[in-house]
């Protein structure tokens, strides 16, 4: 995806893209899904918002690491 230039960093990007969502399929191993699982409920979440969340901030940690 190509991002604009008017989009110079993940959280302008992350931004301009709030309301794009596409639905993916990925495998999970079944002790991951179980905690996952317990986290999201403990949050009150949905297991998809939960692993968007882990994933956002994931991102922004290695932005963090990389000096972005």
């Amino acid at each position: 995806m190509k991002i604009p230039p008017c989009l110079n960093d993940r959280a302008e990007f992350l931004i301009y893209h709030k309301a794009r969502k596409t639905k993916v399929s990925i495998t999970l191993d079944d002790p991951i899904l179980d905690e996952v699982k317990i986290l999201a409920e403990q949050q009150d979440s949905s297991l998809s918002s939960y692993i968007n969340l882990v994933l956002k901030a994931h991102l922004e940690a290695l932005d963090k690491k990389n000096g972005s």
